[in-house]
C-alpha cells in the first residue's frame, strides 16, 4: 500500500472510531454530581435515622409530623450547605456564609429543627449534636457554622409555621350508593363516624402550588367493563385465602406495608452509604424526597376526598346493590390482612407517595432510574396500626430500577385487598408527576 493510500486508510479508521465513541456517549446521562468536600454523609444518614426513629416512637407515623419534620430538617441542612458553597438553589434561606464549617452548620440546623418539633427528646438530640460539634475546631469557622445552622433552621420553621399540617377538616357522610365511600368501622377498627386524613387534604404543600395541584381523572364508572375487571381481580387476588395469589405476591403485599416515609428513608440511607454519595447530593436528595412524600400525601388525599370512592371491602360485600349485573357479591368476603384503612380508596396514597419518592431518588442521587438495589423492610403491622408487628421473611426485595419498585409498591395494595387496580395505577402515575415536578422546579443545580 503506498503512502497516500495508507494515510486515507488510517484517516478513515480514525473517523469511524471517533463516530463510534460519540454515538456511545450520546445516550442521556444522570445529572452530574458534585464532590465539593471530603465525604461526610454519615452525618446526614445519622440525623435521618434518628429523627425517623423518634417519629415512629411518638405516633407510629400516623400523622404528618414525622415526614414534615424530616423534610424541614433536611431542607435546613441543604440551605446551610449551599450558603457555604452554592451548588444547588436554596429553599427557605437565600443568604451565604462561605467561611462556616459545613459539618457544624448542618448538624446545628438538624438539631434546631428536630428539637423544636420533639422537645421531649432533647437529651438524645443534644447527644447527637455533641457527637458532631465536639470533633470541630473551636474557631471562627465553628462559630459561623453554629450561627448558620440556627439561621437556616429558623427560616424553614418560619416558612412552615402555619402550614396546617395538623388541622382539622370536616367530612360529610353520603348515603350508601354505588361507588360511594362507606363506613366499615368493624373492619378498620376505628370509632363509629371516624374518617382519617380529611385534614391532610387542606395542608399546605412544600412544593406544589396547592393541595389539588394535580387532579387525577375520575375512577371507572361502576357499570363499566374496566370496573368489572378490577372488581373481579381484587376479589380473587386480594381475598384472605386466595388460590390466585402467588406466594411472592402474598409476600410483597405484606412487605410493602411499611409507611413510605419509613421504608424509603431507610432505602436512601442504605444507598448513600453503599455508593458513597457526597454530602451536598445526599442532603439535597433527602430534603427533596421528604418534601415530595409530604406533598404526595396532601395531593392524593385531596383527590381521595374529591372522588370519595369506595373500598373493595364495601364494594364486594354490597355488590348486589351496585347496579352492575356482572359483579357477583360475597357478603362475608375479607382481604389478606383483614383490615381496611378508614378513608376513601382512589387513588392509592401508598402508591403516590412511593412513586414521588422513587422518582426523586432516581433523579437526584446521580444513579438514574435503571439502578439495581436491594431494599430492607424488617417488620410490618400484622393488620392495621397498633395490631402488633410481624417479621418479614425474607426482609428484603431486589429491584432493577426505582420505577419498578414504585410500581410494585403501588400494586401491592391490590394483592393486600385494599385497593382496586385502577387505584394503584393512578397512584403510581400521580406520584411520578409530583416527583418530576419537584425535581424540575426546586433545589435545582445553580447556574
Amino acid at each position: 500500500m503506498n503512502r497516500p493510500h495508507q494515510l486515507k486508510h488510517w484517516a478513515l479508521v480514525l473517523l469511524i472510531l471517533v463516530f463510534s465513541y460519540s454515538c456511545r456517549d450520546s445516550k442521556p446521562k444522570p445529572e452530574p454530581q458534585p464532590q465539593p468536600e471530603p465525604n461526610t454523609s454519615g452525618l446526614v444518614v445519622s440525623w435521618n435515622e434518628l429523627i425517623m426513629n423518634i417519629a415512629v416512637k411518638e405516633d407510629g407515623l400516623l400523622t404528618l409530623k414525622g415526614v414534615r419534620t424530616t423534610a424541614m430538617m433536611h431542607t435546613a441542612m441543604h440551605d446551610a450547605l449551599n450558603a457555604i458553597k452554592p451548588i444547588y438553589v436554596q429553599y427557605a434561606y437565600n443568604g451565604e456564609s462561605v467561611d462556616a464549617d459545613p459539618t457544624v452548620s448542618i448538624a446545628q440546623a438538624a438539631y434546631e429543627v428536630a428539637v423544636s418539633q420533639y422537645p421531649n427528646e432533647k437529651a438524645q438530640l443534644d447527644k447527637e449534636l455533641s457527637q458532631w460539634l465536639d470533633a470541630a475546631n473551636n474557631n471562627q469557622s465553628t462559630n459561623l457554622g453554629v450561627e448558620l445552622g440556627k439561621t437556616t433552621a429558623a427560616a424553614i420553621l418560619k416558612k412552615r409555621a402555619i402550614d396546617r399540617w395538623d388541622g382539622d377538616a370536616s367530612y360529610t357522610w353520603h348515603p350508601m350508593g354505588p361507588g360511594v365511600y362507606a363506613e366499615f368501622n368493624e373492619h378498620s377498627g376505628t370509632p363509629e363516624g371516624f374518617v382519617f386524613g380529611s385534614g391532610w387534604a387542606e395542608a399546605e404543600p412544600f412544593m406544589l402550588y396547592k393541595p389539588q395541584h394535580f387532579r387525577s381523572p375520575p375512577p371507572p364508572d361502576i357499570n363499566s367493563e374496566a370496573y368489572t375487571t378490577a372488581y373481579n381481580e381484587v376479589k380473587e387476588v386480594g381475598r384472605h385465602i386466595s388460590n390466585s395469589r402467588t406466594e411472592d405476591q402474598t409476600h410483597l403485599a405484606m412487605w410493602w406495608k411499611d409507611f413510605v416515609e419509613n421504608s424509603h428513608n431507610r432505602l436512601a440511607r442504605d444507598i448513600i452509604i453503599k455508593e458513597n454519595i457526597d454530602l451536598w447530593t445526599s442532603t439535597r436528595a433527602l430534603a427533596m424526597m421528604n418534601m415530595g412524600i409530604f406533598d404526595a400525601y396532601i395531593n392524593v388525599f385531596d383527590n381521595k376526598f374529591y372522588y370519595n370512592h369506595w373500598r373493595p371491602y364495601t364494594a364486594i360485600r354490597w355488590a348486589a346493590n351496585d347496579g352492575n349485573p356482572n359483579t357477583v357479591p360475597e357478603v362475608d368476603w375479607n382481604n389478606l390482612h383483614k383490615h381496611t384503612y378508614a378513608f376513601p380508596s382512589y387513588p392509592s396514597a401508598h402508591g403516590t407517595a412511593s412513586a414521588s419518592a422513587m422518582t426523586i431518588l432516581a433523579k437526584t442521587l446521580g444513579l438514574g432510574d435503571q439502578y439495581e438495589f436491594t431494599m430492607r423492610i424488617p417488620e410490618v403491622d400484622k393488620a392495621g396500626p397498633m395490631s402488633g408487628k410481624i417479621e418479614m421473611d425474607p426482609p428484603t426485595r431486589t429491584f432493577k430500577s426505582f420505577s419498578e419498585a414504585a410500581l410494585e409498591c403501588s400494586m401491592s395494595r391490590v394483592y393486600l385487598g385494599i385497593h382496586f387496580k385502577y387505584d394503584s395505577e393512578e397512584g403510581d402515575k400521580l406520584g411520578t408527576k409530583i416527583g418530576s415536578y419537584a425535581y424540575d422546579n426546586f433545589l435545582k443545580v445553580k447556574k
